[in-house]
């Protein structure tokens, strides 16, 4: 019975370290993912109930088709829990911010030679 019970407790809790650490933090409700791993871990038993119960986002049930007036239909639901659709952002677009990055950097590069430069006149001044 009690070896029962201690598998099923060990299963219950990786199985949420698991789900915890393999979701991403826009999944995860209410606590940082640092503060539920941590919930878990101390707290073994409730802290995984809890996780399954409030903490991670299930994804919506899908919609099954009805047969019904078409004026009866609705909408999925998107309330505060529904993620918002993420815009995937094409190749262009990403090589276009590397440049930005890229020239930003160089910038960055030649304005801190530049200074380095006048320091050294500066210097070279202050001695003479």
């Amino acid at each position: 019975m009690y070896a029962l019970f201690s598998a099923v407790l060990l299963v219950l809790i990786i199985g949420a370290l698991v789900d915890i650490i393999t979701r991403q933090d826009g999944q995860v409700k209410h606590l940082p993912k640092v503060v539920w791993v941590l919930l878990v871990v101390f707290l073994p038993m409730i802290g995984s109930i809890l996780w399954f119960a409030i903490g991670r986002e299930y994804p919506a049930p899908a919609e099954r088709a009805r047969f019904a007036a078409p004026q009866q239909w609705t909408a999925p639901r998107q309330g505060p829990g529904a993620q918002a659709e993420r815009r995937v952002r094409t190749t262009e677009e990403e090589l276009a911010d590397l440049d930005r990055e890229i020239d930003f950097h160089a910038d960055q590069a030649r304005i801190r030679r530049i200074e380095a430069e006048l320091a050294e006149r500066r210097r070279l001044a202050a001695e003479q």
